[in-house]
């Protein structure tokens, strides 16, 4: 079952699932309902990107190289 809270305006698929301490090695726990809905188990890889003014973004690896391969497909279809 998804869990998290939606955030007003945005649609089902944008939710906050709470908040995450920082403990004293540096390590956060992503909240269980946050674990389930993206499937997230022990000894997966998250990626972590950052900027300064933005913040943190937390996405499984595989996400982001989907992405990628569809940017440069589009580029080459450009390129035609």
């Amino acid at each position: 079952m998804a869990g998290g809270k939606h955030i007003y305006g945005k649609g089902k698929s944008r939710r906050v699932f709470g908040t995450a301490k920082v403990g004293d090695r540096g390590q956060i726990v992503i909240p269980k309902e946050a674990r389930e809905l993206f499937k997230i188990r022990p000894g997966d890889t998250l990626l972590i990107l950052g900027e300064e003014e933005t913040g943190l973004i937390v996405s499984r690896p595989e996400v982001l190289s989907d992405i990628a391969n569809k940017m440069f497909d589009s580029m080459k279809t450009e390129e035609k």
